[in-house]
């Protein structure tokens, strides 16, 4: 059997450093929010893959879903023999988003095509061109989902040019001092200075920031932003690739603002780990794509679409945003009391289960503490919990641990992390 370093050692001669390397284990197997490495060492996962796995490692339902499905076809292709699975995925996923009037649905692999996908059906519904995003936000690796994000390391530097008409504004950060009244201004500077409102096609926003550093847009802001859209024709898209299904709290982010988007992209949990991603939508937006003009080879995989189906019936059967609730306020009561330790722990917020711990030099919110930051995801991983770095600043630590964990894991896992931060902090009291 081979060792992790073996391992790694043939990864750095086969695979492209460009494929980013956390922690340098490697997984055998793995059962809801624990993992176990080649070399039979046990892990707590804070991770999730990223945010993919709401409904744990292998949830048994998932798993029997997929391996019935692999007994009937693989890969018949849904635009050229359709099957029956699809659609009703379809239209379990139009009767979930926020969206009161019809709905439709489109299935895709990847978040980045949700992304794409999105885009494509706000241009050819408006017949405008202009997208405007936020600093900070994530929509993907492909040149126009690079284009969209609002972060240049690691994503963008090297990899332009980028697809033109693409404006960005700053997403209200209170913590960071950006206002929502700066935020909305500075929405109507670029229509002043940049791209007329009746030339926007879009405005794509992530309800609470993924890899930006898990910042939350308030329900006035998300409000003000609909009634912008409403008032010039554009599309509000919610991009809720990471904090859907349930991570927040409620099925999807921006139902806490009680504002409904006119597009919803969604991927990364929507399968319990298996590629899957869709966008829905007003049915009148969504109609107005020509026959061929969505869709991909790969898009709508029946073992996804299969997982998926499992995992919508998992989310009430378990009631898995009460879940999100819970663990959240377990989580979070935990870091309030690191935070009365460190002072390097500069804010907690947190939307359900969707939480971020900030670390800063001694409470000073200007002051990112981005080698602390790297130096507790090293430290964690050598006690054996996963845990994942974001933000623009590379200075926030983020928990996105299985809706499914039980407490007693996620109690160990805190633990771990209490740890942790003390031995990269050399045991040095901050308050």
């Amino acid at each position: 059997m081979q060792t992790n370093q073996q391992w790694q050692a043939r990864r750095e001669a086969a695979v492209t450093p460009g494929v980013g390397n956390s922690l340098q284990v490697y997984i055998a197997k793995a059962r809801n929010a624990e993992l176990w490495d080649v070399e039979g060492r046990r892990y707590i996962d804070f991770a999730s893959g990223i945010a993919v796995l709401n409904t744990g490692h292998n949830h048994p339902d998932v798993m029997r879903a997929v391996q019935a499905q692999l007994e009937c076809f693989t890969h018949p292709c849904f635009q050229v023999t359709p099957y029956g699975s699809y659609v009703e995925l379809a239209e379990k996923l139009n009767a979930l988003v926020p969206i009161a009037e019809p709905t439709q649905t489109l299935l895709m692999s990847t978040g980045a095509e949700a992304v794409e996908n999105a885009i494509k059906v706000a241009r050819i519904a408006t017949g405008r061109s202009g997208v405007i995003a936020f600093r900070g936000g994530f929509h993907g690796r492909t040149l126009l989902g690079m284009a969209l994000t609002g972060k240049v390391q690691p994503y963008k530097k090297g990899y332009g040019p980028f697809p033109g008409g693409i404006f960005h504004a700053p997403y209200p950060i209170s913590y960071l001092g950006i206002s929502e009244s700066q935020a909305l201004g500075a929405l109507q500077g670029i229509f002043a200075a940049d791209v007329s409102p009746d030339d926007v096609a879009a405005i794509i926003i992530e309800p609470v920031q993924g890899e930006g550093g898990f910042y939350a847009a308030s329900p006035n802001f998300m409000r003000q932003l609909r009634h912008l859209c409403d008032e010039h024709g554009i599309v509000l898209i919610a991009d809720e690739i990471q904090s859907g299904f349930c991570r927040t709290g409620k099925t999807f982010a921006i139902e806490h603002s009680g504002v409904e988007p006119d597009l919803i992209t969604m991927a990364k949990s929507l399968a319990g780990g298996f590629p899957l991603s869709a966008v829905v939508g007003r049915a009148s937006l969504m109609q107005k794509a020509q026959a061929g003009g969505l869709g991909g080879t790969y898009a709508g995989s029946p073992m996804g679409v299969a997982a998926a189906l499992a995992v919508v019936e998992i989310i009430e059967r378990e009631q898995l945003n009460l879940r999100a609730q819970q663990q959240g306020e377990q989580v979070v009561a935990f870091l309030q009391q690191l935070a009365a330790q460190y002072d390097c722990i500069g804010d907690i917020r947190h939307l359900g289960a969707m939480i971020a711990m900030e670390l800063v030099e001694e409470g000073d919110a200007q002051r990112p503490a981005k080698a602390l930051t790297q130096a507790l995801v090293q430290e964690a991983g050598r006690q054996g919990l996963v845990l994942l770095a974001c933000g623009v600043r590379a200075n926030v630590i983020r928990f996105l641990i299985p809706l499914t964990a039980e407490k007693e894991i996620v109690s160990e896992g805190l633990n771990i992390l209490s740890s942790s931060l003390r031995v990269v902090q050399n045991m040095r009291p901050a308050k």
